[in-house]
């Protein structure tokens, strides 16, 4: 008999899992919170299937489970999971790339006009005691879209949506993405720039998408952004280990960027000590007024985001573990 397990205990039932598995499936759940070793060892033992959103999955936490097959990352990034250990041990490890791409899209691209537009930092001096004047501020963030080029780091699924919905509010859009072929430019009537470099150097907003792997950890360097025009935006809604942080303070002090936005930090939740640059947001220092917004890796978020999460995981799980496919598996080289 077949045993998945649902560590976390996100969910009250199993009603969606049930017809999707079919009959002869038990589902096992766990209520850890913090750490995969929270879990029983006799529900350890058993799971032949392991589906985890917040937990990670490490190496040294493998030996517990001796029947384990295959390892469902319940969201997009896996990097979570140690893919080398699993390799070891022939488990396959899946993500399921199509589940919050309308919600992630959305928010990457609210923040780039939230910045673009002011509003948060218009917003910000209407609350202050007394208030500031009544009227607008001149600032670098405040541009038209249409004499901006937006940039995507990563033409994905979110990416591309990202793009699309940028092009639509009359960005010039443009993307750089090696593993994507040649054509997919022409398809999406989006410009395509042929390094990273390229991208960098005409990127009014960078919006970045890709995933974090050994060949995306720390890509946006300060090499990196000190490609960008004077008083570029910024938003990452990928992973917080792409960007570096000081460094994006150095140029957010310089004021060469004039804006971020960002749904992933290095560490989630922070811990201290924290970043300077979030020190300096929890502060409410006064340069950083209405140009940094930090939302807590949320951009994923709706009900329908979470039922959706649910239902492609079994339904990855099912396709790998029951009928042999290789739905969504991740090669262990990435």
């Amino acid at each position: 008999m077949t045993v998945i397990l649902e560590p976390e205990g996100l969910y009250p039932d199993n009603s969606v899992e049930e017809p999707i598995f079919g009959p002869g499936v038990r589902i096992l759940r766990g209520a850890a919170r913090a750490h995969l070793s929270e879990l029983p060892d006799e529900l350890c033992a058993e799971a032949e299937g392991l589906m985890t959103l917040r937990l990670a999955v490490p190496g040294d936490q493998l030996a517990r489970f001796p029947k384990l097959r295959v390892v469902v990352r319940m969201g997009v990034g896996y990097d979570r999971v140690d893919r080398a250990a699993c390799a070891a041990r022939g488990i396959k490890v899946c993500n399921v790339p199509d589940y919050g791409t309308e919600e992630v899209a959305d928010h990457a691209v609210s923040l780039a006009l939230g910045l673009r537009r002011g509003l948060f930092l218009h917003h910000e001096t209407q609350r202050e005691d007394p208030p500031a004047k009544w009227g607008v501020i001149g600032t670098p963030l405040i541009r038209r879209m249409s004499v901006q080029r937006f940039a995507v780091l990563g033409c994905g699924r979110i990416g591309t949506a990202a793009a699309l919905r940028a092009k639509a509010f009359g960005f010039d859009v443009v993307f750089h993405d090696p593993h994507l072929p040649n054509g997919v430019e022409r398809a999406l009537g989006v410009r395509r720039a042929r390094s990273l470099e390229e991208l960098m150097e005409q990127a009014d907003v960078l919006s970045i998408h890709c995933p974090l792997t050994r060949e995306t950890e720390g890509l946006v360097s300060a090499k990196a952004l000190a490609l960008l025009p004077a008083g570029a935006v910024v938003v990452n809604t990928a992973r917080g280990p792409i960007m570096d942080l000081d460094a994006l303070e150095s140029f957010l002090r310089s004021g060469h960027i004039a804006g971020a936005g960002l749904d992933v930090l290095p560490v989630e939740p922070p811990v201290e000590p924290f970043p300077s640059l979030l020190r300096a947001y929890r502060a409410k220092e006064e340069w950083l007024k209405g140009r940094l917004v930090i939302t807590p890796h949320s951009a994923f978020h709706t009900p329908e985001a979470w039922d959706d999460i649910r239902r492609l995981s079994a339904e990855t799980i099912r396709d790998v573990l029951l009928t042999g496919l290789n739905t969504n598996v991740i090669p262990p080289g990435l």
